[in-house]
Order: C-alpha cells, then sequence, then structure tokens
C-alpha cells in the first residue's frame, strides 16, 4: 500500500524547517498546490493532522540578524537606501511565510472549518510569490537576500503569541500586516519616482495581495469571538495591549483596513498608547 500523504501541519513542520529561502517557499509553493489540488478534487489527501512546530523556524546562514535599534536607517533617496528597503520586505515576506505555515502548524489541533485552513495556506503561498519577486527586484539591482543585516525581532510575535490562536490572529494580521497597508503606497511611489518599474509592479501585486491577509486575520478573529460570545473590539484592544511591544502609529490606510474588515474604532483607541518598537 503507497505510504499516506503528508497532512496539512506536517507539511507547514516541514516549510518551517527549510532554512534557504528559496528552497523554503518553493516548498510553500508546492505544498500549497498540492494542497488546493487535493481540496478541488474531493480526494482523501485532505488531512489537517497534528505537529510540533519548532518555536523558530530554519533561517539561512545570512542576513545577519541585528536587535531592531542595531538595524541601519534606510535614506530611500538613494540606490543604496533603495536596495536596503527591498531587503527589509524580502526579510519580511519571507517571515510572513513562516508565520502562516506557522499558524497552521501550532494550531491544527483547535476545531476550525477547512476554509481556516484554505485561507492560511493561500497566504503562505502569496507570501512565497511575494519573497521571491522582492529577491528577483534586488538581484537586477546587483544584490541579493542576505547582503544586509535584517531585523531580529520579527518572530517575537509567534513567540508571545504561541499558546493562543486568538492573540496571535489580532497580532500578526491585524496590526502588523496591517501596517503594511499604511506603508507600501509610499514605498511604491519611492521606486515610481526612482523609474524601477520592477519594484512598483512588484510592491503593487504585493499591496493587493496583502489586503486579503489581513481580512482573513479579521475573518476568523471574529468568528472565534462569535463561537465564545466575545465582543471583537473589546478581545482586540485587550490581545494587542497584552502581545504588542510597539506602536499603532497613524497615519492609518483607513480605505484599505476596511476593506480588510478593520474599522477605525478597532485601532485608533490604541494609537500611539505604547511605547514604539524601534524599527517600526
Amino acid at each position: 500500500m503507497a505510504d499516506q500523504p503528508l497532512s496539512l501541519a506536517a507539511r507547514a513542520v516541514e516549510v518551517l524547517n527549510t532554512a534557504d529561502g528559496r528552497e523554503k517557499t518553493a516548498l510553500s509553493r508546492r505544498h500549497a498546490a498540492e494542497w488546493f489540488a487535493a481540496r478541488s478534487s474531493g480526494g482523501p489527501d485532505i488531512r489537517i493532522g497534528t505537529a510540533s512546530p519548532p518555536m523558530h523556524p530554519a533561517r539561512p546562514a545570512e542576513p545577519k540578524l541585528l536587535d531592531p535599534r542595531c538595524v541601519p536607517k534606510r535614506k530611500p533617496g538613494s540606490e543604496a537606501g533603495r536596495i536596503a528597503l527591498l531587503h527589509a520586505v524580502a526579510h519580511i515576506e519571507l517571515n510572513a511565510v513562516d508565520l502562516h505555515w506557522d499558524i497552521i502548524a501550532r494550531f491544527s489541533h483547535v476545531p476550525m472549518p477547512l476554509g481556516f485552513f484554505d485561507d492560511w495556506v493561500k497566504a503562505a503561498d502569496e507570501e512565497s510569490k511575494h519573497f521571491n519577486l522582492m529577491c528577483d527586484c534586488l538581484e537586477a539591482l546587483g544584490s541579493h537576500y542576505g547582503a544586509l543585516p535584517a531585523h531580529a525581532g520579527m518572530w517575537r510575535a509567534a513567540e508571545d503569541t504561541a499558546d493562543d490562536l486568538m492573540g496571535r490572529l489580532a497580532v500578526v494580521p491585524m496590526v502588523l500586516e496591517a501596517r503594511g497597508l499604511d506603508v507600501t503606497p509610499g514605498m511604491i511611489e519611492v521606486f515610481r519616482k526612482a523609474g524601477l518599474a520592477q519594484a512598483v509592479e512588484a510592491l503593487e501585486l504585493i499591496y493587493a495581495e496583502e489586503v486579503g491577509h489581513v481580512a482573513y486575520g479579521s475573518k476568523w478573529f471574529n468568528f472565534l469571538c462569535g463561537r465564545d460570545n466575545l465582543d471583537p473590539k473589546e478581545m482586540f484592544h485587550s490581545l494587542v495591549r497584552k502581545y504588542f511591544h510597539g506602536a499603532l502609529k497613524p497615519p492609518f490606510n483607513e480605505e484599505k483596513r476596511a476593506d480588510a474588515g478593520l474599522p477605525p474604532d478597532f485601532y485608533w483607541p490604541l494609537a500611539d498608547q505604547v511605547k514604539p518598537l524601534p524599527g517600526w
């Protein structure tokens, strides 16, 4: 008898345990394609399973990870600054790949509809695409991912919420990824002014797809609140104050946040109420 296909949770752990960025994202995309092929056929391969993900995902030897206070400031007006900005986005996207597979593996024991897993597999697949787009942009400018130091604090949200699914949803998609909706239009303008069409096209795609990732967080956060008869706004405020170590800094992209299911009364009451973490 043929070996039974790996469960989705086991596939997630495989991605988390792969160090090289290009290899990690290739495996991520392959697992996503196989998952959705199984879902569309209704075959026997649809198993969530359970797994024990590592507390820290495997990482390449480079980039060197620094305390956020030690990451050099980016000056996007120069070519070096634009390379640094692309490198920072690539680093964010690689972390996002791991964050989305981690939520699948770490919380696979929580009873959730299959749509929950569909959403995070799709998000992980898109983040994998985003990482490779940023790597392609870096290589077009004579650089590569790993050439510059990067932010060491990005996995902290995963560590802090390792035992709290609602906390993970509140902090990762609904705060960290929502922040991307605020800052990406400005980044697009930087590269448009520099005449770098490849970077503009890549960032515009990332911007469009990140709205969906924030929306997945909002959707499943509200689902859990409804299942437990909790007030979503009050829970969001409580969990962000508990787990988030930075400031919710205006200006906010209220239009795109609304598209993602985040109303202003979720985030404005938290604006500048906590000490900012350097680097955000």
